[in-house]
């Protein structure tokens, strides 16, 4: 396996120890650490309404993201949703690939393989990477706001590499409107 540095600027402050990257504090886990964790409140709370937390958690937090980022490198639009998910892929979450995105309509398919949650689960047999439907609803009502289209979208699952016969997971952003 070739190894790279990723291109994410990380600067420690010596005083508290804190990490940033483009003056947002970031933490650095171990994966196992955050599955683990992430796991045991699954199971402890239900799927369902785990899933329904997070996904407001993730979309307040993407859409924050998105909005800082925006303003610190300068970009507006599909530059923005790139970077996201350059940067989800980049912090170890999988490979995410935009299969298609059409900021002024709030539309975009993302592909995802290599998930961090499927590697952790395996075959679990069900759609264990909820977790990101907030985040790329976040992402895009944040980003279709800021260039003059705002949108409330809707993220959604379609399949998970951690389903049986499935290689990759597949997600779909749309507008609230058009959502199924």
């Amino acid at each position: 396996m070739a190894t790279h540095p990723p291109e994410i600027p990380i600067d420690v402050d010596s005083e508290t120890g804190v990490w940033s990257t483009d003056g947002q504090p970031m933490l650095y886990i171990p994966r196992h650490f955050f599955m683990s964790h992430h796991l045991a409140v699954e199971e402890a709370m239900g799927h369902e309404l785990y899933a329904e937390l997070l996904y407001k958690a993730g979309y307040q937090s993407a859409y924050l993201w998105c909005e800082t980022e925006s303003a610190t490198h300068q970009i507006q639009g599909a530059p923005v949703f790139d970077h996201y998910m350059k940067r989800l892929s980049d912090r170890g979450w999988g490979k995410f690939f935009i299969e298609s995105l059409d900021v002024t309509q709030g539309k975009a398919r993302i592909r995802l393989e290599h998930s961090a949650f499927a590697y952790h689960t395996g075959k679990a047999g069900y759609k264990v990477d909820y977790m990101f439907k907030g985040w790329f609803a976040g992402a895009m009502d944040q980003i279709t706001s800021g260039v003059g289209f705002p949108l409330k979208t809707v993220a959604t699952q379609l399949q998970s590499e951690a389903e049986i016969g499935k290689d990759f997971g597949l997600f779909e952003v749309r507008p609230i409107a058009m959502s199924v």
